[in-house]
């Protein structure tokens, strides 16, 4: 079978490249798998879910922001927002800037249900960084950042730093 793949090695095979994707997929299905089981009671799906991360993290942002990050069709993402509106979940209001613009915001009720979702996925992932052990976490951030191109990596670090 080989070396495993994360081999101290610079070059790795293919091989050891598809584990690591492997790999990610499991993993990301992991993530994804409580909040999934939440999602379903209310016949929601992942786009409803990234759409109520994403205004929770940037409360006040612009569809047009919003579809940057997310990287969906305008359409894609007006069916789901649509929903979540008229579920009572998000607000939208008129910029107070410019008028076309619509800014977002969670309700009451689309704050409990980002708190349901992503407590779920903090609770894994604080059990697996502190299983894996901050070494490892860091270097998983790094490679999690070095997949990102230029443009998406913009958008994270300005996540990060609490900016829309």
């Amino acid at each position: 079978m080989g070396e495993p793949f994360g081999s101290e090695r610079l070059f790795l095979t293919d091989e050891q490249i598809r584990q690591g994707i492997e790999a990610m997929y499991f993993a990301y299905r992991g993530l994804t798998t409580e909040p999934d089981r939440i999602l379903a009671t209310m016949a929601y799906g992942r786009a409803h879910h990234r759409a109520i991360h994403f205004i929770n993290r940037a409360p006040g942002t612009t569809v047009t922001n919003l579809l940057e990050i997310l990287g969906v069709t305008k359409q894609s993402l007006n069916r789901v927002l649509r929903t979540l509106i008229e579920d009572g979940l998000v607000e939208s209001r008129v910029g107070k800037i410019d008028k076309r613009e619509r800014n977002l915001f969670l309700t009451e009720a689309g704050t409990a249900l980002e708190v349901r979702l992503s407590d779920a996925q903090r609770t894994r992932m604080r059990a697996t960084y502190r299983e894996a052990g901050p070494e490892a976490v860091a270097g998983f951030r790094k490679v999690l950042e070095a997949m990102m191109d230029n443009e998406l990596h913009r958008k994270y670090q300005s996540l990060r730093e609490g900016n829309s």
